[in-house]
């Protein structure tokens, strides 16, 4: 296929930002994050992923504004509570670690939700949320912000997942903290894809 000049060089720029795009640490991302607005065009572009059946299994909560200070209040609460036993000022360290895990200016907590009444092999279904986090990671990018996508200790504990809002069944796929880069780090080392690809060809016959 041929393309227009303007098309090309269109191509060229959407493919040079996500081969540019790092993970940039919770911690290092600022203000400005991603306004309301740019919020709801990202959440749109995450939601365009492969979805076998429609299923749409997956949901988001975001955190933003004061909710990062007051969730993260909860979630230091629930670690001191769920850990009696640690000696008090190793509970009390990782317990304020807990109350700052949303440091950036935006998260958005992406839910797996499988729905296992289908034919549709619920990895599948997981892969897709899988699917959205990268979408958002690239939307991101493409406004001009920095992402990270984790998960730890407040998308695996019960009671932080509670607190969250999970529902029977749901699981933490992933949570993206947005915002803009307080520095870039350097490139990191990538997977050699000479030992990672293959070429299949049918097997000779004998």
């Amino acid at each position: 296929m041929i393309q227009s000049p303007d098309a090309a060089s269109r191509s060229e720029e959407a493919l040079a930002l996500m081969e540019r795009r790092r993970s940039v640490a919770a911690a290092g991302l600022i203000e400005p994050g991603p306004t309301p607005e740019e919020m709801d065009r990202l959440l749109a572009v995450a939601a365009r992923v492969p979805d076998h059946a429609i299923l749409t299994p997956w949901r988001f909560i975001v955190i933003a504004d004061v909710a990062r200070a007051e969730l993260g209040a909860l979630l230091a609460g629930a670690y001191r509570a769920g850990n009696p036993e640690m000696e008090p000022a190793k509970r009390e360290k990782f317990a304020g670690i807990m109350s700052r895990l949303f440091p950036a200016p935006v998260a958005v907590v992406v839910v797996s939700r499988p729905n296992r009444e289908t034919m549709i092999p619920p990895m599948e279904q997981e892969l897709s949320a899988g699917a959205v986090c990268m979408n958002l990671l690239h939307g991101a990018n493409t406004l001009g912000f920095h992402g990270i996508w984790v998960t730890g200790w407040a998308a695996n504990n019960p009671e932080a997942l509670r607190l969250l809002g999970l529902g029977e069944g749901e699981r933490v796929a992933g949570i993206v903290h947005l915002g803009t880069a307080r520095e870039v780090p350097p490139e990191r080392p990538r997977p050699d894809l000479a030992a990672l690809v293959t070429r299949w060809r049918a097997p000779e016959r004998v």
